[in-house]
């Protein structure tokens, strides 16, 4: 009949207006991104840019609606919040680790925290920025659900937090090697606390690469950075 959609066009909208359709996109090309960082070996080819990538992609060449990826996108943050308390796991892991070296950590976290915050507002301010993009910005090196609160807090724009804060993150993994040879940086818990107060988790799987201390110290730097950038925001 005239008018009638095809039943392959209705087969393509009853797919991507299913609320899973978002979730296993997301999950398929991650899977494909790490399946082929994996076998390419290149730091550059980072599996989270691959994967937005990808998604981006297949959501233009097949025309689908953003707002239909985003209703299994938004059951993909609701886990945003657990994630964010499972940090203090980490740091139990890792208290004996902490105890020992607590003063360099605390000092080296909030050195990074305070660097990565003033950075983010002088530049802001040097290319004439607004408020909101500047609020946005500010918490562009702590992980995701931290950095997504503490823009709501100050008037910013989660959407572009988020993606500033993948961002820093890959190219915290990808340059993180090279300054620290450049920098000439041989102690592990230093490199460890360095990678994981200004690149965050993405920046830790890079650490990990690099020695088991790295990994442990840059994990710990996470949610410590995480507390300490959250007490920096209160007096902004």
């Amino acid at each position: 009949m005239q008018g009638t959609p095809f039943p392959e066009w209705r087969l393509h909208m009853e797919i991507v207006s299913n609320p899973l359709f978002g979730v296993v996109l997301s999950i398929l090309t991650f899977w494909f991104a790490k399946w082929i960082g994996g076998k390419l070996k290149w730091s550059v080819l980072n599996p989270l840019l691959l994967a937005i990538i990808f998604c981006i992609v297949i959501l233009k060449v097949f025309q689908i609606p953003l707002e239909s990826y985003q209703v299994g996108g938004d059951m993909i943050s609701m886990f945003l919040g657990p994630a964010t308390a499972v940090l203090a796991y980490s740091i139990y892991r890792q208290f004996a680790l902490l105890k020992k070296y607590l003063i360099p950590v605390v000092c080296g976290c909030l050195a990074g925290s305070i660097t990565s915050m003033l950075s983010a507002w002088i530049l802001c301010d040097l290319f004439g920025l607004d408020e909101s993009l500047k609020a946005s910005m500010l918490p562009k090196s702590v992980t995701t659900p931290i950095a997504i609160g503490i823009s709501e807090q100050l008037g910013g724009i989660p959407s572009v937090t988020v993606a500033i804060v993948i961002v820093t993150g890959i190219l915290g993994s990808v340059l993180c090697p090279v300054l620290l040879k450049i920098f000439r940086i041989q102690n592990s818990i230093a490199a460890g606390i360095a990678i994981g107060t200004c690149s965050h988790a993405v920046g830790t799987t890079k650490a990990v690469e690099l020695g088991e201390v790295e990994g442990a110290m840059s994990g710990i730097a996470i949610g410590v950075s995480g507390i300490l950038t959250v007490l920096l925001s209160l007096l902004l």
